[in-house]
C-alpha cells in the first residue's frame, strides 16, 4: 500500500485564512477576535476581494488601517459598512502587528457570492 492512497489531496479545497478549516464564526466569536486583535495592541486593518481574486496576493483595502483603535465597535461598525458596499466580496479582518512588523490574525469575516 502506497502512502498517497492513504493521504488526502489537500490542494483541492480553496480555504479562507487561518479560520478557514472552521464552520463560519458567530458574531460574538467575531467580537471576540476583534477585541483579541485590539487587547494585543495591534492595528486593525480591513480588506475586501471579489471571490474571483481570493488568490491573489493583494486584497483592496478598506479605508486606511485604524491605528490607534481601541474601539470593538468602530472597528465592527466599518467590516459592516465594508460588507454593505461590496455585499459580493470577501472582507477579511487584519491585525497587524507593528512590533514584529507582521500580521498577528487575519479572518474573513463575510464571504462574498461567487
Amino acid at each position: 500500500m502506497s502512502l498517497q492512497a492513504t493521504m488526502g489531496d489537500y490542494q483541492t479545497k480553496k480555504t479562507l485564512e487561518t479560520f478557514g478549516f472552521l464552520p463560519p464564526l458567530s458574531q460574538q466569536e467575531i467580537y471576540d477576535q476583534i477585541a483579541y486583535i485590539i487587547a494585543q495592541g495591534w492595528t486593525p486593518a480591513i480588506e475586501h476581494v471579489h471571490p474571483s481574486g481570493t488568490m491573489d496576493d493583494y486584497w483592496t483595502m478598506w479605508k486606511l488601517p485604524f491605528f490607534g483603535e481601541q474601539e470593538l465597535g468602530n472597528v465592527a461598525s466599518e467590516l459592516e459598512a465594508c460588507h454593505r458596499s461590496y455585499p459580493d466580496h470577501h472582507v477579511r479582518l487584519t491585525g497587524y502587528d507593528s512590533y514584529t512588523q507582521s500580521q498577528g490574525s487575519c479572518f474573513v469575516v463575510f464571504e462574498g457570492r461567487a
